[in-house]
């Protein structure tokens, strides 16, 4: 079984969680309920579950200052911790960066199946919490211009600084990045999802499965049906309905 814990200042969205983690999770236990910051820390510690269902708007803060004050006490959340939110788009845009999972209200039975999974996988392989540092950083910064990104992959989650991201290459519902200095990393995220991301940090979609840094293009070759020259030696072909747009944005840089 895996442990957890609801916080949440609604105690019908608690009875509504708890209704659909029976159904589609019986292998999760709720151990305790909480209502507040206080209260919600106070059940972290008495009963150190592994994952944390936690809103963000409680009735004396957020679950932000929950995270905070555990940060203080213990150095890091021992927790896997899944928000629940409303359509507040500034923390569900920190959220993605920071790798972190995270439920809309309503919750969605569909989402809630596919954040267990996650769950179970996460919780298996022990994964470190540097990307609830990396959003508490985003939150306190209160900018909307995030410098580095969380990548999670199979063998756990890593930082990464934006600026060093060269291109990513779409391989069917998986994203590979190019960074520099490093490894090639593989992300189980389609790449439609890193181009909204990514878009207002200077990355362009060239291509169905081509997603680049134009800090890192050297070279717009316009012969052959037309490709780019990325700084890593990689040739990219363009497609046809993004030659204009990429020849507008290069006659701006």
């Amino acid at each position: 079984m895996i442990t957890a814990l609801l916080i949440d200042d609604d105690a019908n969205l608690r009875n509504g969680m708890k209704g659909l983690l029976e159904r589609y999770a019986p292998d999760i236990e709720i151990l305790g309920e909480a209502d507040s910051v206080e209260s919600g820390i106070a059940a972290i510690d008495k009963f150190k579950p592994q994952v944390v269902f936690l809103d963000i708007q409680l009735a004396d803060g957020t679950g932000f200052d929950i995270l905070e004050q555990l940060a203080q006490k213990h150095g890091k959340s021992t927790a896997h911790i899944v928000f629940i939110t409303a359509h507040e788009q500034y923390a569900i845009k920190a959220f993605r960066f920071s790798a972190l999972d995270f439920l809309l209200k309503p919750v969605d039975p569909e989402d809630l199946q596919k954040v267990i999974g996650k769950i179970k996988s996460v919780v298996a392989k022990n994964e470190g919490f540097a990307h609830i540092d990396l959003l508490l950083e985003n939150i306190r910064k209160k900018v909307d211009n995030f410098k580095r990104i969380a990548l999670s992959t199979s063998d756990g989650i890593h930082l990464f600084e934006i600026s060093d991201i060269i291109r990513c290459e779409s391989e069917d519902n998986y994203t590979k990045f190019m960074i520099r200095n490093n490894k090639p990393v593989l992300i189980s995220k389609t790449l439609k999802e890193y181009e909204d991301m990514l878009t207002e940090h200077g990355f362009e979609r060239i291509h169905q499965s081509h997603l680049i840094n134009l800090s890192y293009l050297k070279s717009y070759i316009k012969k052959d049906g037309g490709y780019v020259i990325m700084s890593d030696g990689s040739h990219l072909p363009i497609s046809q309905r993004k030659k204009e747009r990429l020849q507008e944005l290069l006659r701006t840089i």
